[in-house]
């Protein structure tokens, strides 16, 4: 596929509007949570659970930080009111410590709260946190805010994308830009979602579109040899695989414990925006499907992809409605209103 164009904010309001409406869940409630083992080799259905899933935090619309019911979904109290970002929010390997961003005019803040409550701490600059597994280093984005107001006389914005990763305990940083320096070529790469590998020693970058549904992909990156995150030494793009791969993308992509990856595919890319099929599946890092875990909202976005700490627990938001797998199994609606979603 190729790079992303040079962004035009009206059609990145276009993009959003494109993959986040159209088909509503109430209509289409069973192909949301349909596991068809016709649909492409290798899938295989699995019955739904009526299991009680694992605690879970999320972002209501409105931008608060909240505890969610594991029964309802529903907000059962508030951590941070106001102002907090998607589509990702990070728990520590014990449950305890919520990181979390927020935005403040045209600058994001990455921040942390305890699960107890309490006044948040500002950590530095930046969004999209992702705590790695032993707790030590939080990854997470700096880049520009994508509004005609924070863009206004910027030109090109190229340069203030990177990729940070940051010693929780020392406050060192290592940065890694988009492209190597003096390579700028104008060309906006958004990351939209970071994970961590179970080893910690590598990290899921998707990287976003901003127009036509072009650019979408997920690269993994070795935090010790790449130096820089859309390509080169130390990074490896995940094929695509499957029906029409050609025009197909990866939307998200999150690491499972096993190393493969939990990931949400998009069919069609193009202009205008044509999303025909939204598949949510499990691959192995060379694209190969291992499970088709729902057939998802052909209209709406499929975002903040999380799996629990044993690998058994599955959500996903399909635009602003919570969904739960427990094993794989065909999802469940579990509340709705959010805009990120994470376990505890």
């Amino acid at each position: 596929m190729k790079l992303l164009r040079v962004l035009a904010v009206p059609a990145a309001l276009t993009l959003v509007a494109a993959c986040g409406g159209g088909s509503s869940p109430s209509a289409a409630q069973s192909a949301a949570a349909a596991s068809t083992p016709s649909a492409t080799t290798g899938a295989h259905r699995v019955s739904q659970t009526t299991a009680r899933p694992p605690a879970m935090v999320g972002v209501t619309a409105r931008g608060s930080l909240v505890l969610l019911s594991s029964v309802t979904g529903a907000p059962i109290r508030a951590l941070v009111r106001g102002g907090v970002i998607g589509d990702e929010i990070s728990v520590s390997a014990d449950g305890q410590t919520i990181y979390f961003s927020r935005r403040h005019g045209c600058v994001d803040d990455v921040e942390s709260v305890p699960l107890s409550g309490g006044k948040p701490t500002l950590i530095t600059t930046g969004s999209l946190p992702a705590v790695s597994p032993d707790g030590s280093t939080l990854a997470f984005a700096r880049q520009p805010t994508l509004t005609r107001h924070c863009m206004a006389g910027s030109g090109d914005v190229s340069a203030q994308y990177a990729l940070v990763t940051r010693t929780l305990s020392t406050g060192v940083e290592r940065v890694y830009p988009v492209l190597p320096a003096g390579q700028s070529n104008g060309l906006p790469a958004p990351i939209s979602h970071l994970s961590w590998a179970p080893d910690g020693t590598e990290l899921a970058v998707s990287i976003a579109a901003i127009q036509d549904n072009e650019g979408w992909q997920i690269a993994l990156l070795d935090t010790a040899t790449a130096q820089n995150y859309l390509g080169g030494t130390g990074v490896t793009p995940v094929p695509m695989t499957g029906p029409q791969r050609r025009r197909s993308y990866w939307r998200e992509g999150v690491y499972l414990p096993g190393g493969n990856l939990f990931v949400s595919r998009a069919c069609c890319a193009g202009e205008p925006v044509r999303n025909v099929s939204k598949l949510m599946w499990e691959i192995t890092p060379a694209g190969v499907l291992r499970h088709q875990v729902a057939i998802g909202f052909p209209g709406l976005d499929h975002t903040s992809l999380a799996v629990n700490h044993s690998g058994k627990w599955l959500l996903y938001l399909a635009g602003t409605g919570l969904y739960v797998s427990e094993k794989g199994a065909r999802p469940r609606a579990l509340g709705s209103g959010l805009i990120a979603a994470a376990w505890l």
